[in-house]
């Protein structure tokens, strides 16, 4: 099992995009060619199955599937973080224990959604699945409706198998645990750039990387407030709806996948499509695909 000092040197770590077949099934060997696109950028890691990834539309069986098949694949090169969160416990003890059996390196795990429980709740949730091996606890109260404040994660931090948390609450959370000891990768592409430099994230784990990560291995490499700014406009379109919307339609304008949703995600409007276009254009030479192509939203698949 990969130690916990050696997952924090990573500071690109990219929530890789699911593509899908027309049928709508896994589309492993686009997948595969997405993957090798990222290490060729210099991307440290991966999070298989996260929101990005579409996990929540995943049954169990596709979802440690992927898991299993981006360790066989990529994990001499790559670290291979698997989304084994839960708001069950008890599903997310065995998808944690199945991940490790198949040699992820490390979990992604997220506090218990919809049905919240209590501050004692949520911490005796991350003790079972800690006591499994490595993990990124991600606070994302957004999604969750629940924040993941100091208090609980301070209590975590002592564990051998807490490596940081993936924080979506800000740079001045980010720098609070950071001067603490508590490593953090920003959740917010727009804030990762300043995350990193100003209030020493330990990198980001990103959505935006999916499209342009040899941009993001810059912004972690180094501080350029003039790149970081160059990004802004993209990164908010690439927000404009819930992730991972527009960063599936921004794949399939590139051509680096099938245009292929499945529901509830429906891809941009043709307005939102035009403005994308505009945005991507700015970044050619660096974007994921083989070139930009205008699409319509009659050009979609989209499938339960």
């Amino acid at each position: 099992m990969t130690n916990v000092a050696s997952i924090k040197k990573a500071s690109l770590i990219t929530a890789i995009k699911t593509p899908y077949l027309a049928n709508g099934e896994i589309d492993l060997v686009t997948f595969d060619k997405l993957v090798e696109t990222q290490i060729a950028s210099g991307v440290d890691g991966i999070i298989v199955g996260g929101t990005t990834g579409e996990g929540q539309l995943m049954n169990w069986e596709e979802h440690l599937m992927l898991i299993a098949h981006s360790v066989n694949q990529f994990k001499d090169r790559l670290l291979i973080v698997g989304n084994t969160g839960s708001n069950n416990s008890k599903e997310a003890i065995k998808a944690t224990e199945y991940g490790f059996a198949t040699g992820m390196d490390a979990a992604l795990q997220i506090n218990p959604y919809y049905g919240r429980s209590s501050t004692q709740g949520v911490i005796a949730h991350f003790e079972k699945v800690l006591e499994i091996g490595p993990a990124f606890i991600y606070n994302v109260p957004g999604r969750t409706g629940q924040d993941l404040t100091p208090d609980i994660i301070e209590r975590l931090a002592d564990n051998a198998n807490f490596i940081g948390v993936k924080e979506c609450a800000g740079n001045e959370r980010i720098a609070y645990y950071e001067n603490k000891g508590i490593a953090c990768w920003s959740g917010n592409d727009d804030e990762a750039h300043d995350a990193r430099h100003i209030a020493n994230a330990h990198g980001v784990i990103s959505v935006t990387s999916n499209l342009i990560p040899s941009v993001f291995r810059e912004l972690m490499d180094s501080e350029n407030s003039q790149l970081n700014n160059d990004c802004q406009q993209l990164i908010s379109w690439l927000f404009c709806e819930p992730n991972p919307i527009a960063i599936n339609t921004a794949l399939s304008l590139t051509g680096a996948v099938k245009p292929v949703f499945r529901l509830p995600y429906v891809p941009l409007t043709d307005t939102q499509i035009e403005l994308g276009l505009d945005l991507m254009s700015h970044f050619e030479g660096k974007l994921v695909g083989d070139k930009l192509t205008k699409l319509s939203q009659n050009d979609f698949i989209i499938t339960p």
